[in-house]
């Protein structure tokens, strides 16, 4: 196995992979393992797939080992290669928030959306072929829908805010909760001696101030051991990171409301707001990369960041 894919134990079973996508410590797939028994939650896109193959067969374990596969949500980043990793898996069915299973049946809408978005060839080099799940292969997991992991429970939990379809996976039998998007990002390179730097997430189309606020809480409610985020893995101390997304999701919105109302500034105006806090916020914290290089670790979050928030500008302008 190639040393440098290989899977990150944090003990209790659970293990994150390199998703390879984009850049290094970007995205990880996780597994949770008991008694070789597997749940692969989320999967990265289909190029990440021989990574999370890979680290299977270094725990002595293969596809037919893996009993479910779970999204947090059908972003492709994050669901890209589910369809792909289904048809490999004999035994697995697929779990995912009921909004987000028919995209997950039919990819077309995912699918023409982000090539409108990207282009065709850029999103076949991201994220190459989304391959469709056979419907009787899907688990709908509305609201305290549990799941028994060869005797571990499994409790998914309805947290929009990011996204209307996007669930967490509390694992009871590590205490841990498995978050996706909805406890922020929290990249390693921006790690000081030991200490995580978290900021959330704004991406597009169905971010929701009010709701993310009140998933951050219901997350905590649970006082977990530790969130696993798909951006970047394993972080602690979660009442203090939480305290942390709050803040930093009331100071996005309000960069956002003091933007420039024309469509020409507007969104330049975001990504300069929430650059310039983003990086003030790691020198606060400790962090010693210079500034290009935050920059540029902060530049594609950034971006989609503001494309998020100039569509929740509009709806809510459309709403009013």
């Amino acid at each position: 196995m190639d040393p440098t894919h290989d899977p990150i134990d944090y003990g209790q079973g659970i293990y994150a992979v390199d998703a390879c996508y984009l850049r290094p410590g970007l995205a990880a797939v996780h597994l949770i393992v008991q008694d070789g028994r597997v749940a692969v939650v989320d999967t990265g896109t289909r190029h990440s797939l021989p990574m999370v193959l890979q680290a299977l067969q270094g725990l002595g374990l293969g596809v037919e080992a893996v009993d479910y596969v779970l999204l947090t949500h059908v972003h492709l980043d994050h669901a890209g290669g589910a369809g792909a990793l289904i048809k490999l898996c004999p035994n697995a069915r697929l779990v995912v928030h009921p909004r987000g299973a028919p995209h997950m049946i039919d990819p077309s809408r995912l699918v023409a959306g982000s090539i409108a978005v990207y282009g065709e060839v850029r999103f076949r080099e991201l994220y190459g072929e989304i391959v469709p799940v056979a419907a009787e292969r899907v688990v709908q997991a509305p609201d305290g829908f549990e799941l028994d992991l060869n005797g571990r429970r499994l409790v998914f939990l309805d947290t929009p805010g990011h996204a209307r379809h996007h669930l967490c996976i509390h694992d009871l039998g590590s205490g841990g909760v498995f978050t996706g998007d909805t406890f922020g990002l929290s990249y390693r390179v921006f790690d000081v001696d030991g200490r995580p730097f978290i900021f959330p997430t704004t991406t597009p189309v169905q971010f929701e101030p009010e709701a993310a606020h009140a998933s951050i809480d219901r997350i905590l409610s649970l006082k977990p051991q530790a969130a696993y985020l798909t951006h970047f893995g394993r972080v602690d101390d979660l009442p203090g990171l939480a305290a942390d997304l709050h803040e930093l999701l009331d100071e996005f919105v309000a960069i956002a409301e003091a933007a420039p109302q024309d469509t020409l500034h507007r969104q330049a105006a975001i990504i300069a707001g929430l650059e310039t806090l983003l990086t003030e916020r790691l020198r606060r914290h400790g962090c010693t990369l210079s500034e290009t290089e935050m920059r540029r670790f902060l530049a594609h979050d950034v971006e989609l960041n503001a494309q998020g928030l100039v569509v929740w500008l509009d709806r809510r302008q459309r709403l009013a």
